[in-house]
């Protein structure tokens, strides 16, 4: 007899003959992910590298995607980080360049790029957004190998790359190309205004590298590209807002350079240790990990050993890559979730209180999937039920290992875990719908509400093929908050504002932040599942201090808070 969930597979494989209303009434989890982004417009492909074999590392990283509202009508717009190939030459006009789409408000976006005037090309890598300068209009830091992008929101549909004119150029005066990898903007010292935290993979020069064959370097007996073990790792960067619209290079004043190379690449910021101040995690290819614990004299201490989020359970370093934070089991404690190699566990810590953690990969249940090669990263409450479930986007870094049964072959699958409300999360993938089960080589995947509909929807940026834009379709009747925030004296996006929502029989606590994922940036506003609760009390917590209390809050809409003022 064909179990329910071989009903399901055999669904999803045949998923043209079936409506997608028959596939949400078959599926166990009430819900199906379904790739729209064709039928949405988003047509271009990203060039990243040669498509059978890389002689460099830097063919394999990919790059990330951003969920961000460029001109305040309330609905989520797309950026996609776009890349390059060596030695590449493209006729006037058909260079592959970084993508701005605009929300059309009916399930379809415009490319504005051109117009908007952000169509760089190069080896771009991830991505952050934030009003840096407080004019209200949210500004795009894109991330590259070489000098990075300060994309100046001009509040009229248009962006000014200001980085130069800012102070925030990267590469130093020797010509060194700096690799720059995941970013955050973050106010690190509570002024009101945004810095900015840019994480560093290694120094990469193309005439100085090894090739795979004088390295040489194996993966299975494959040629691959070599690194990052045996090259010299990049140092992170930390800028301070002047105020003024420019920024200062405070990275040895305040102590991030004490940790040596780092292979950086994911960058995750939130208020670790419940102080009031923010912290900043990063996932660190090959190496430990580092977790800059906020001293509140303008210095970091990386803590991540004693805190427990350096290593595996056994002590030994991974290649960490993406990053997210949520309170997975409610305790009112952020924990953090890590994706690393294929052939290894992602890591979940969670967070016990004092800044230190315990590692409960195997017994949440994350330790059964080690055929896979995980990248972006979200904790996401995809059933609107209080409880913050995970979504893995994979794809393994060589193409040489093709579609062979080398791990899960070089396009691969998600994961979708669903938590189950008792510290343990349940492998639900199967069940999820086709843009789940579909196989690409991905990358940085954002997470964010794009058809204002209270459920969340995935961007995903994928190696040298279209991006995916995976609409979350549900049957279940659980009700839920989108909470924009708009800070006065704090920072006028709210990065760093702790929001606490209550209902009830339940209370769940979040941060509104800047980068995550893989290089990637999600949706400002932040989530709430209410389950059947019909209204909710929600609390800001603000960076500057203030706290604004908002009782009674109706459920399934989009409420704006803003700092002193309360609900809009």
């Amino acid at each position: 007899m064909r179990t329910r969930r071989g009903f399901i597979r055999s669904l999803c494989a045949t998923a043209s003959v079936f409506s997608l209303d028959q596939l949400i009434e078959a599926s166990p989890v009430g819900i199906q992910f379904v790739n729209v982004a064709r039928d949405a417009g988003l047509k271009t492909k990203t060039i990243f590298g040669t498509e059978q074999k890389n002689k460099f590392l830097i063919e394999t990283t990919g790059c990330g995607v951003a969920f961000i509202d460029y001109d305040n009508d309330g609905w989520l717009d797309l950026f996609f980080v776009n890349g390059t190939r060596f030695e590449a030459t493209y006729a006037p006009g058909e260079a592959p360049v970084s993508r701005l789409y605009k929300n059309n408000r009916d399930g379809t976006f415009t490319d504005v790029t051109l117009q908007a005037g952000v169509a760089r090309m190069g080896w771009g890598q991830g991505v952050c957004v934030g009003d840096y300068d407080n004019d209200g209009h949210t500004d795009i830091f894109a991330t590259y190998w070489g000098d990075c992008a300060m994309w100046h929101n001009n509040g009229d549909g248009t962006f000014t790359d200001v980085a130069a004119k800012a102070g925030v150029t990267t590469d130093p005066a020797n010509g060194q190309k700096r690799w720059n990898t995941g970013c955050a903007f973050v106010d690190y010292d509570r002024d009101g205004h945004l810095d900015l935290f840019i994480a560093n993979y290694i120094d990469f020069d193309p005439k100085t590298t090894p090739l795979p064959e004088s390295g040489p370097c194996l993966y299975k007996g494959l040629l691959v590209a070599c690194g990052p073990p045996g090259l010299k790792g990049g140092k992170n960067i930390l800028f301070h807002n002047n105020g003024d619209g420019t920024f200062q290079d405070v990275s040895a004043k305040s102590g991030i350079l004490n940790t040596p190379g780092t292979y950086g690449l994911g960058v995750l910021v939130a208020d670790f240790d419940d102080d009031g101040w923010p912290d900043i995690y990063v996932a660190n290819d090959s190496t430990s990990s580092a977790l800059y614990r906020n001293n509140h004299d303008g210095t970091l201490t990386d803590v991540a050993i004693e805190a427990g989020v350096a290593y595996s359970p056994d002590g030994k370093p991974q290649a960490g890559m993406g990053v997210s934070a949520a309170d997975y089991d409610c305790d009112g404690r952020l924990d953090i979730v890590k994706t690393n190699f294929a052939g290894d566990t992602h890591s979940l810590y969670r967070n016990l209180g004092n800044m230190t953690f315990d590692d409960q990969t195997y017994q949440a249940g994350l330790g059964k999937n080690t055929r896979f090669l995980g990248w972006g990263i979200g904790f996401l409450d995809y059933d609107n039920d209080g409880w913050p479930d995970i979504l893995v986007c994979n794809g393994h870094v060589y193409p040489e290992v093709g579609e062979t049964d080398a791990e899960a072959g070089y396009r691969e699958r998600k994961i979708l875990y669903r938590n189950l409300g008792n510290r343990k999360f349940q492998d639900v993938s199967m069940d999820a719908g086709p843009g789940i089960l579909e196989k690409v080589a991905g990358r940085g995947c954002a997470f964010g509400d794009f058809d204002n509909d209270g459920d969340i929807d995935v961007a995903v940026n994928c190696v040298n093929d279209f991006p995916q834009l995976l609409r979350s379709d549900s049957t279940l009747k659980n009700n839920w908050l989108l909470v924009k925030t708009v800070g006065t004296k704090s920072n006028r996006s709210g990065i760093g504002a702790r929001v606490i929502c209550s209902t009830d029989q339940h209370r769940q606590t979040d941060e509104v932040r800047s980068g995550g994922s893989y290089l990637s940036q999600n949706d400002l506003r932040v989530h709430f599942g209410l389950g059947s609760a019909e209204k909710a009390d929600l609390e800001v917590r603000w960076p500057s201090g203030m706290v604004d209390k908002v009782p009674g809050v109706a459920a399934n809409r989009v409420v704006t808070i803003t700092e002193g003022k309360g609900l809009a």
